[in-house]
Formats: structure tokens, sequence, C-alpha cells
């Protein structure tokens, strides 16, 4: 399960930016999971209030959004989200697009006191 190694690299970001605030503690923490990132939220979500323990975060909400997965296509030139995993334009069904968003974790957001 690589959801423990990504927990232990988002508190210790957290941390970091607690300590360059000089805030005495995290009290949320937002995400962004691609549905494509090979993420599992719940068990991220498990593994963050497993280790969150003894850090600054110990306290910390997390707040998960699940991002859909974004594309621009190069045929028609819009940018629409994917509603299955069929990697063709929604819009004009053309094959030459590029994924944009939806294959990636992202620290969003740090809410320190």
């Amino acid at each position: 399960m690589h959801e423990y190694s990504i927990v232990q690299s988002l508190l210790d970001s957290c941390e970091d930016v607690a300590r360059k605030n000089d805030a005495k503690k995290v009290s949320v923490v937002h995400i962004k999971i691609g549905v494509n990132s090979g993420v599992e939220p719940q068990l991220l979500r498990t593994a963050f209030d497993t280790f969150k323990i003894d850090t600054m975060c110990k306290n910390a909400l997390l707040k998960i959004k699940l991002q859909k997965i974004k594309v621009f296509c190069s045929s028609c030139q819009k940018e629409s989200l994917l509603k299955k995993f069929e990697y063709i334009c929604p819009i004009c069904k053309s094959n030459k697009i590029k994924v944009t968003d939806g294959e990636e974790l992202y620290l969003m957001r740090v809410e320190i006191e």
C-alpha cells in the first residue's frame, strides 16, 4: 500500500508549511486526488488518521476533492471531462486528446493556527 508513504510525505509537507509560518498546529489539509492517480481515497484517509497522531496535524481534518479526468482535444480545441475511462474526446470523438488533470495527487491548501 503506497498510501502510507504518500501520507508520510503529506504530513511532512504540512508540518513544513506550519513551521515556516510559525504556526502551532495544522487544522485542515485540503488535497485533490485524481481518479486515475492510483491512490485509494479511503485508504489514504485511514493512513492519514493513523499517522497524524504524533504530528502538528494530530487534530487536522483531511478534506479530499476527487478530480475526474480532464482532457484537451487537439482536433476540436476543447477541454472536457471524461465520464468513462474511454480516452476519446466526448465532444468530437477524436482520439487526439491529452490528459490535463485527474492523474495526480496534489496538496492544495493547508490551514494552520
